[in-house]
């Protein structure tokens, strides 16, 4: 048992003397707390408190990061709230300037009346029009 003792801090230290020594190459730098750890992303600077449980290394993003994000998420959501009451809104002005510019049935009735009545009456041109050629060309041959 104490053997256990003896390796597990020993194993940690030469991880942080690890972390230490490959700093420019690795991605996370690990610094003894108090507490636990400090776990630090080189690249971005993101910070996790990291503590061993059951011979494991668990982190939790820290708190002012976790805020940070949390307000982001908050911020995007009113975002989308935002833009989606737009879309709706042109939604249904679109709608309903689509439906004032549509006639009436009664007005849809009417000018279907009209072409009815301008069909029938070119029709009727037409067909005299071909009664006269008819009697023309009949005339023409008698003679």
């Amino acid at each position: 048992m104490r053997l256990q003792h003896i390796l597990i801090p020993a194993a940690l230290c030469s991880l942080v003397a690890a972390s230490a020594y490959s700093e420019e190459t690795d991605h996370y730098r690990l610094e003894k707390s108090a507490t636990g750890y400090v776990r630090m992303d080189t690249q971005t600077g993101a910070m996790s408190i990291c503590e061993e449980r059951s011979g494991q290394l668990v982190c939790k993003m820290a708190a002012d990061e976790r805020a940070a994000y949390q307000d982001e998420i908050d911020r995007l959501d009113n975002s989308v709230k935002a833009l989606d009451a737009r879309v709706a809104k042109l939604e249904n002005s679109l709608s309903s300037r689509l439906e004032s510019q549509l006639p009436s049935q009664e007005d849809f009735n009417k000018t279907m009346g009209y072409m009815q009545q301008f069909f029938r009456t070119f029709k009727d041109i037409v067909r005299d029009m071909d009664k006269e050629d008819g009697d023309g060309a009949k005339l023409n041959q008698k003679t």
